[in-house]
């Protein structure tokens, strides 16, 4: 497909808070140029790095005009994309983090689906797939076709599931604000983007691109593993949505803490770190002692971290050449084995149920919420 060139088609302005990003800075910003939609003005807010961050993006704006690079001491990556916002000068406001990277039709469709919508649409997003560190697609992907009065659905789950996925009119901007700046000087960075896709969802109207536009990198040393900080940055945003709708049943709230604490559960897991799984397992019974029981995702967690807990604390008290020891790790293989292939199962479920299963549960929220407060 060809570049985008409509001569009326609006500024597009992309930002970009930076924070250390010399590794994959450069890979984000060959994205965004290679973009088919080229009406665009792209601005990185290096937020007081320490490495080679600025000198890369200077590089870029050398050779492309439209790259324009700003400079802050480290307030966070709130504080940066705001820096960005206010000296954009777009219609619309893209957002991408430092390690993300959008694939070339991902503007032009948005721009599309937004400039297509009324008024009441404030945001669109496209669906993302989960990267490593070298680009390649991993089995972790994003995908929802919610549309309309999102807010209660998305309290409950961020079906949009990282910052690099919307485009969002500078005017909802205007009347909602920018990003939370509270969260960090509470050491509690990690859900800026949730708390502002609520605060747009209870104004505007939302619409998806339902296709795969967006790679979301998975990488250790990045801010989302830090897992605590991740669960302080959900709970504070809680408190401020209840402060602000205090007719929504405190179960929804419950039932979003869960959600989100098997969501850490499954982060640690991938991390292979699985006394943490079980810690944010436990987490999730406490808040929400209900829904957990009816997911599969649940015991898949439970049984596989504590059988390799047990299996490592048998193997440090006999012995790894033991008898015993070769017996039982057979059986924790097969035992992991099964999980696997189940796991495997699972992700390759069709999408179409997945984004049915979802639109069920978004249609179905209005009932719920009566219910509670019945």
């Amino acid at each position: 497909m060809g570049c985008y060139q409509d001569t009326d088609a609006p500024l597009v302005s992309v930002i970009i808070p930076a924070y250390n990003a010399e590794r994959f800075i450069a890979r984000t910003l060959e994205s965004v140029l290679n973009q088919t939609y080229q009406n665009i003005e792209v601005l990185v807010v290096d937020d007081g790095s320490s490495d080679r961050t600025p000198e890369i993006v200077h590089h870029f704006a050398e050779i492309d005009a439209r790259i324009i690079l700003f400079h802050q001491s480290n307030a966070g990556v709130a504080a940066a994309r705001n820096l960005a916002i206010q000296h954009a000068k777009g219609e619309f406001i893209a957002p991408l983090d430092a390690d993300d990277i959008w694939y070339p039709t991902n503007l032009e469709k948005q721009v599309q689906c937004l400039a297509q919508a009324d008024a009441s649409v404030g945001l669109v997003y496209s669906w993302s797939t989960d990267i490593n560190e070298a680009d390649q697609v991993m089995d972790g992907f994003h995908a929802a076709k919610i549309e309309g009065n999102v807010f209660t659905t998305l309290l409950c789950h961020n079906f949009i599931a990282n910052a690099s996925a919307t485009l969002i009119r500078r005017s909802c901007l205007e009347k909602v604000g920018g990003y939370n700046c509270q969260l960090r000087e509470l050491d509690a960075q990690g859900c800026e983007d949730w708390d502002l896709y609520l605060r747009i969802a209870e104004a505007y109207q939302f619409r998806a691109v339902p296709e795969f536009l967006v790679g979301y990198r998975k990488v250790l040393s990045s801010m989302s593993r830090n897992y605590a900080t991740m669960a302080r940055s959900h709970a504070l945003m809680l408190k401020f949505v209840q402060e602000r709708k205090l007719e929504i049943p405190k179960a929804i709230f419950r039932l979003s803490s869960s959600s989100f604490y098997l969501y850490l559960a499954r982060q640690s897991r991938q991390q292979s770190c699985y006394k943490g799984t079980l810690f944010w397992l436990a987490r999730t019974l406490q808040v929400d002692f209900i829904t957990p029981v009816f997911r599969y995702g649940f015991y898949s967690l439970f049984f596989e971290s504590l059988l390799r807990l047990v299996v490592k604390e048998f193997s440090a008290l006999i012995g790894p050449k033991n008898h015993y020891w070769l017996k039982l790790k057979q059986w924790k293989n097969l035992i992991l084995l099964k999980l696997e292939t189940s796991d495997a199962k699972s992700h390759t479920v069709d999408i179409q149920i997945k984004l049915l299963v979802g639109n069920i549960l978004h249609r179905s929220m209005p009932v719920l919420v009566r219910g509670y407060k019945a």
